[in-house]
């Protein structure tokens, strides 16, 4: 299928050519909520692959307060090696549910690194553009964001984890060749996110140091989304399966939002949202 744009889709999907700017001007991050309708995604995988399941579950993050709900149909989770499919495994498990999500009026994320699901997406109404391997792999992927003129988060990803580099170093050198990349297709610098990648490539201590020195990423003037929702590296300070991780999330976004975090993507949208909630008035304060 040919990844190029159509010509009567509206530039930004169904929420709008400004939904990231409004998101990103509030005084607490935005809250992404995790929709996987995959088989097997580490923390919940198979359990909303269901049409009714999954609009089911996007209804119930409206309302605990989401503010971008973000779904994916091809399992990215880190260290287990999730197996890789196709754009057509993809586009089967997308159709039956997400013009439906699309429908109930939040603001729609496609987790994607394949531009002809991307684009399938787009055309049903998506938003906003998810690439976890920072328009880095498929090389269709910038020429059709800057087509359609939507937001694009830019993931930093690693084949391979090597626990003797310093990974803040090597998450710049990635996001400059992203930014490249990005300048060359006509990717407008304001419609771009940047996310650590938090348990992709690295090993615990990396994801670990990834957050405690995320200001280090102000340097390339965008904003930041992390997403430390129920990874393992919460395990390696306080043994737990993903689901038993939801105070361990809290802390490593509360910390991301102390360090300038603008979107915190997680499982857990009530909990999470209160949570910074609370921290912005304790600290509104001073």
């Amino acid at each position: 299928m040919n990844a190029s744009p159509s010509p009567s889709v509206p530039p930004a999907g169904s929420a709008g050519p400004d939904v990231l700017r409004t998101l990103l001007e509030r005084p607490i991050p935005a809250v992404m909520g995790v929709l996987n309708v995959t088989p097997d995604s580490f923390s919940d995988g198979g359990e909303f692959i269901a049409p009714e399941l999954a609009l089911a579950r996007a209804r119930a993050m409206i309302e605990a307060g989401v503010d971008i709900i973000d779904i994916g149909a091809e399992s990215t989770r880190p260290y287990t090696g999730a197996r890789p499919v196709t754009a057509a495994d993809e586009l089967v498990r997308l159709k039956p549910v997400l013009s439906g999500v699309v429908a109930l009026g939040v603001p729609v994320s496609i987790d994607s690194m394949k531009a002809e699901v991307v684009a399938f997406a787009l055309d049903q109404g998506a938003a906003i553009a998810n690439d976890v391997w920072g328009l880095q792999r498929d090389t269709g992927m910038a020429q059709l964001i800057a087509a359609r003129g939507v937001p694009v988060i830019v993931m930093h990803n690693r084949e391979t984890v090597d626990s003797d580099i310093d990974i803040v170093a090597d998450m710049k050198a990635f996001f400059l060749r992203s930014l490249d990349i990005a300048a060359k297709a006509g990717i407008a610098h304001d419609k771009i996110v940047l996310d650590p990648g938090i348990g992709f490539g690295k090993t615990a201590e990396q994801s670990m140091t990834a957050l405690a020195r995320l200001r280090e990423f102000d340097l390339f003037g965008l904003p930041i989304l992390v997403g430390a929702s129920r990874k393992r590296f919460i395990a390696s300070v306080s043994p737990s399966e993903p689901k038993e991780r939801l105070a361990g999330s809290i802390a490593a976004h509360l910390i991301a939002a102390q360090r300038g975090a603008k979107i915190i993507r997680t499982h857990d949208v009530a909990e999470t949202l209160q949570a910074l909630r609370v921290a912005n008035a304790i600290e509104s304060k001073q």
